[in-house]
């Protein structure tokens, strides 16, 4: 990826709403120039546009991070169709991914409201994999001041500055093989 590339993404996760006008200026090169390479690098599904909202400002007062190990001995069929619409019924699980770590092999990060929301969604959680899976959570207070960092890519505009690359593969929009 070239410097610019770099940098247009940089300035992107800062502050999605700028016009290519405004990139342009800080960039020093042409609105066209940056309208052709935004449309480039979404193309290749290197950005996507979110906000970061303040979580706790919005209600939400708990993050949960559920970690799962599979029991492939009991359970060796394929269960990510059953994983993706849990996921997809569930719109406050914001990252649900395989992995690797801490003995586990699952992990989803979500956000609730209050204690009480997030025991129904556990207990939900836990009726739809049984056997399948053990599930362990570590919970995060939102609304008691202990976040030192709130959830936001701002920071990784900073790195990607310093980095100033990226691999090929993640600009030819390939991504690692999911382990199973």
């Amino acid at each position: 990826m070239k410097d610019f590339e770099l940098e247009l993404v940089s300035e992107l996760i800062r502050n999605c709403r700028r016009s290519d006008r405004q990139l342009a200026k800080v960039l020093g090169v042409s609105q066209p120039t940056v309208t052709r390479m935004r449309m480039k690098l979404e193309k290749k599904e290197l950005l996507e546009y979110s906000a970061c909202p303040n979580l706790a400002r919005l209600g939400y007062t708990m993050m949960a991070v559920v970690f799962g190990k599979r029991d492939y001995e009991k359970h060796p069929e394929d269960v990510s169709s059953k994983a993706l619409k849990f996921v997809d019924e569930h719109p406050n699980v914001i990252f649900a991914s395989d992995g690797n770590g801490l003995d586990f092999d699952r992990i989803a990060i979500s956000l609730h409201r209050n204690y009480s929301e997030y025991s129904a969604y556990i207990q939900e959680m836990r009726s739809e994999v049984k056997d399948i899976m053990n599930l362990e959570s570590f919970l995060i207070d939102l609304a008691t001041g202990g976040v030192l960092r709130p959830l936001c890519m701002k920071t990784l505009a900073d790195d990607l500055e310093k980095q100033k690359t990226l691999p090929k593969a993640a600009l030819r929009g390939n991504v690692a093989p999911k382990q199973e």
